[in-house]
């Protein structure tokens, strides 16, 4: 298991109290294009508190699905810090990071990531076999979660017979195997129709809630941005809206 790292800090740098899933302090990140510095995140901190669903929203190119590879531990601030719970992601080895997104992170994204050769059951229960878990309790998880996602029908079926919406159910669903405390959603109504989206959104936010995890949704569907408790816009890397709902 992880072991949370603990640090002294400066008052200054804010390490994050007991009610916040996610705090961004002063972050940086800087991609190399060619011989020029392209800065995709300015100076951002944020605070998210424990069980909130957050829409970022923005323009591509705003930086959303940089915040979004930072917060799961796949990119690394140019400079800043970042906490994951009480975990500092820039002191993590890559071994930690890796274990902190299969335990503690559930992914949701645009085009699903289900493997192709498992049946629904077994695309759900993956992330938890991975991290070792006994397999029979792991089915059993994995029976209640597509009972809540109303997918116990198509427990055996391949994700190419699946309709999109079925597609995205299986994909919350095996993004909570693992009970993590942040879900984080990159576009996940993008290849759905609208019906289907605004369904899929409003079971995010449900599951969310009924499984104790903080939400972090980045989406251009301002449908989608409507179900959260809070909305962030970024442009050119920074805050400048961020509104309670």
């Amino acid at each position: 298991m992880i072991q949370p790292t603990r640090t002294i800090s400066p008052a200054s740098e804010r390490p994050p109290s007991s009610p916040l899933a996610v705090c961004l302090v002063d972050v940086v990140k800087e991609y190399a294009v060619g011989a020029q510095r392209v800065r995709a995140i300015e100076h951002l901190s944020l605070d998210i508190p424990s069980g909130q669903c957050l829409a970022v929203v923005g323009r591509s190119g705003s930086g959303k699905s940089t915040l979004l590879n930072l917060l799961a531990g796949i990119d690394t601030p140019t400079s800043g810090r970042i906490w994951v719970g009480e975990h500092e992601l820039s002191r993590m080895t890559d071994d930690d990071l890796t274990r902190l997104r299969r335990e503690q992170i559930g992914m949701v994204y645009q085009f699903f990531n289900l493997l192709s050769t498992l049946s629904v059951r077994e695309n759900v229960a993956l992330p938890a076999l991975l991290s070792g878990e006994p397999e029979d309790e792991v089915l059993a998880r994995a029976e209640r979660l597509l009972e809540e996602v109303d997918l116990s029908h198509r427990r055996d079926a391949r994700p190419h017979t699946l309709s999109g919406g079925e597609l995205q159910r299986t994909a919350l669903a095996r993004a909570l195997i693992h009970s993590p405390m942040l879900v984080l959603a990159d576009e996940p109504t993008g290849n759905l129709d609208s019906r289907t989206a605004d369904q899929v959104i409003t079971l995010l936010r449900q599951l969310g809630q009924q499984h104790g995890a903080t939400v972090v949704l980045v989406t251009h569907s301002r449908e989608a941005a409507a179900v959260a408790d809070r909305v962030v816009e970024l442009r050119d890397g920074q805050v400048v809206r961020d509104e309670m709902k």
